[in-house]
């Protein structure tokens, strides 16, 4: 026999048939689900892999000046992006991303691991401003290295040599710790904002909205062509108070010794010019700055990133005298007090001596005028002991000391204005009597930044009109975006008329004659002021460093200025770290005022023409029979000239 058939057996045959039924049924609802139900989701998908949505940075409004010229400006450069939307290995291409762009490779795999948490849409800024060569090897490896990409952004072009660099500030990519701040918290990585001065307090309407595009690309990831369009919305320009002329008057005056100048309307609160020293060039910040340029930058001992017009609290000397003579004229006290300064006076158990003993000199008996002028420590000391700690406090603080001055820039600084309560929060101490002596010359535990000083000395000029400064115009920015400030624009503190005269002529005689600044007496100009000079360490321990001590610990120089003496158009204070006299401040502070003036004069009015004539007033010294000097003043009328000096047209470095 060859054999027997074997026959399948009916159930096992229908079995089979129904689990292929099933496998057909699956396939087909896998079929439908895949072309009905999910038709939309796979054709975006489908979509992204033929689409590429690209950014278009949107650049930064422009910086003006008062006069609308121009203080920070954008260039065009190339960025090089690393794109996510391929399925390639990032990592496993940094070695060769790194080698073309002249970059580490840990520096490349360690921006891909700070991107991982943004979607993946979004590229990644590997690489800002890059070079001819950069971009050569971009655009010869778009087979190899789909990825990379190249758009045009606008990079922040600032003053050369760190003209107005501390007030306008710098710009950079916002860190991951400031990505967790509220503040931040809309924004992405990669993002250029501002980190300090203007460009960080006015942020929000200097920095513009991106756009992106949409392009169509190969499987290559090889750009074939442009979809559609979303244009970006350029930043705001903002104006600021801040005048050209007068802000290179300041930075020559101050020329390269280590301190800050600051110059107000004290009429407005506007800031006019603001120098800090030593500069930092921030075009190093438009790009991106190296890490040993930063770690130098930061670990200076004179701290080129500190805005010392705001942020240096530093004892204010004898141009706390102001305060001084306000508060003993309105108590009452100052006006008949009289005494004899033989270079010191005992107070407490203690000798303090008057600064005419460095000179070997005496100031014999002395008033409030003089005790001004000629800025008589033992006066001030005997003043002192008659107000007391809290009347000191209390007439130092309305004149804004130990507070902010509500400017609108960031990280300024308080100060410090003692008292008994001060030292009790502080220190859990008491106040002791002796130390109100120091105090009343501007020296113990008192401390003030120069903008707390020239809106103090603005405001006793004023008559007591307290006003809040600022750097940008209010009036022309949306409202969402001024900053907010604790500080009120305006407050009025009552002087008395007399008192007022006495304090103003008693200033002007400070740059006259016999005053401590008499070298800085400005002909023709109605100038004013106050000379200080601090001590940065004590007495005793300068001696007992000897000659080394001298020369390390000088003095600060200070010096506070008006222009002209009562209802000023314009405060100057300046502070010269170890300048050692406040006559050297004086000096400095004089050649603003005079380039002030002296614009001025040039321009009478902006309604006059070339030929016009108008009427103004002028002041001069003339020669007196009993006084050396003799300040007189009238109205004149005289023709504008047709020809006016030239002024400046932009910044240094951004014409």
């Amino acid at each position: 026999m060859f054999g027997r058939d074997e026959k399948v057996s009916s159930t096992r045959l229908t079995t089979v048939q129904y689990i292929i039924l099933v496998i057909f049924l699956v396939l087909a609802y896998g079929l439908w689900r895949l072309q009905v139900v999910q038709s939309e989701f796979y054709a975006a998908l489908a979509e992204k892999n033929k689409t590429r949505e690209v950014p278009i940075l949107a650049p930064r409004g422009k910086i003006l000046d008062r006069e609308g010229r121009t203080i920070v400006d954008n260039y065009p450069s190339f960025t090089a992006l690393l794109l996510r939307d391929s399925s390639r290995d990032l990592s496993a291409d940094a070695d060769l991303i790194a080698e073309g762009l002249h970059m580490d490779a840990k520096e490349v795999r360690e921006r891909v691991r700070k991107f991982s948490t943004v979607a993946q849409y979004q590229p990644i800024y590997l690489k800002e401003d890059i070079t001819p060569d950069e971009l050569a090897f971009i655009e010869s490896h778009r087979n190899e290295l789909p990825e990379l990409d190249t758009i045009m952004a606008h990079r922040r072009l600032y003053p050369r040599n760190g003209f107005m660099a501390h007030l306008v500030g710098y710009v950079g990519e916002v860190s991951e710790q400031m990505l967790n701040q509220p503040r931040w918290e809309l924004y992405n990585p990669g993002d250029v904002v501002g980190q300090s001065g203007v460009e960080l307090e006015y942020n929000p309407i200097l920095m513009g909205k991106n756009g992106s595009r949409q392009v169509l690309v190969n499987s290559r990831g090889k750009e074939m062509g442009e979809l559609q369009e979303k244009p970006a919305v350029p930043g705001r320009q903002l104006k600021l108070t801040i005048d050209i002329d007068l802000q290179i008057a300041a930075e020559q005056a101050l020329e390269a010794r280590n301190g800050a100048i600051v110059a107000m309307d004290p009429r407005t609160g506007e800031i006019l010019a603001m120098v800090s020293r030593p500069v930092f060039d921030p075009n190093d910040f438009a790009v991106r700055i190296r890490r040993g340029e930063w770690a130098k930058l930061v670990n200076d001992e004179d701290h080129p990133l500190l805005n010392k017009a705001i942020q240096a609290q530093l004892a204010p000397g004898s141009v706390f005298k102001i305060i001084m003579a306000t508060a003993g004229l309105q108590e009452g006290i100052a006006q008949d007090m009289h005494v004899t300064c033989n270079g010191g006076a005992s107070f407490y158990g203690r000798y303090f001596k008057c600064w005419v003993v460095a000179e070997h000199r005496v100031h014999g008996v002395v008033g409030i005028t003089k005790a001004i002028y000629q800025s008589c420590d033992v006066f001030f000391y005997t003043l002192a002991e008659k107000l007391g700690i809290e009347r000191i406090a209390k007439y130092a603080t309305m004149f804004g000391l130990g507070q902010k001055t509500g400017i609108d820039l960031p990280q300024e600084v308080s100060g410090v204005m003692p008292s008994e309560e001060w030292k009790i929060r502080n220190f859990k101490q008491k106040w002791y009597a002796g130390e109100t002596i120091s105090v009343g010359i501007g020296q113990g535990a008192v401390a003030a930044t120069p903008i707390q000083l020239a809106r103090a000395i603005g405001a006793i000029a004023s008559g007591g009109m307290l006003r809040r400064p600022h750097v940008a115009f209010p009036n022309e920015m949306p409202p969402h975006v001024i900053p907010a400030a604790d500080v009120a624009d305006e407050v009025k503190i009552p002087i008395d008329p007399k008192n007022w005269e006495i304090i103003t002529d008693a200033m002007a005689d400070v740059v006259s004659p016999g005053g401590t600044a008499a070298l800085s007496h400005l002909q023709g100009i109605d100038f004013a002021g106050k000379t200080g000079s601090a001590q940065t360490i004590s007495n005793v321990l300068k001696a007992k460093m000897g000659a080394a001590g001298k020369s390390k610990f000088k003095d600060n120089g200070w010096f506070a200025g008006v222009e002209p003496r009562r209802n000023p158009e314009i405060v100057v204070c300046v502070l010269l770290e170890e300048g050692e006299h406040g006559y050297l401040a004086a000096r400095t502070a004089a050649q603003v005022i005079k380039a002030y003036v002296e614009k001025q004069r040039r321009q009478p009015s902006k309604m006059a023409q070339a030929g016009d004539q108008v009427e103004v007033g002028a002041v001069w010294n003339s020669p007196d029979a009993d006084q050396e000097e003799t300040l007189r003043g009238g109205r004149f009328v005289v023709q504008v000239a047709k020809k006016r000096l030239p002024l400046a047209t932009a910044a240094p470095g951004v014409e």
